[in-house]
């Protein structure tokens, strides 16, 4: 399975290519998500397509939620939340 940043950052480009969005060139995890080239309504299809494509969306199952504003806290959360392979 590919690992799970190249996954989302994939997911980041075809929602930004589907939505017109300019995404910025170059973003590392302290790229603010702001400044990324997506709006929220961008991020929100990007939550969509993850959970379709990972099987889970790590926002519902966050005891409390949390608002990323990196793309490295972003990337955490999914990684935090990840189903254990077993």
């Amino acid at each position: 399975m590919k690992e799970l940043d190249q996954i989302i950052r994939e997911q980041l480009s075809t929602v930004a290519e589907d939505t017109g969005a300019d995404l910025a060139k170059e973003i590392t995890p302290d790229t603010i998500l702001l400044q990324t080239g997506m709006d929220s309504l961008g991020f929100a299809i990007l939550v969509a397509r993850l959970e379709v494509t990972l099987g889970y969306d790590p926002f519902i199952l966050m005891e409390s939620p949390i608002y990323p504003t990196t793309y490295g806290e972003f990337l955490a959360i999914y990684q935090k939340h990840a189903p254990s392979a077993t």
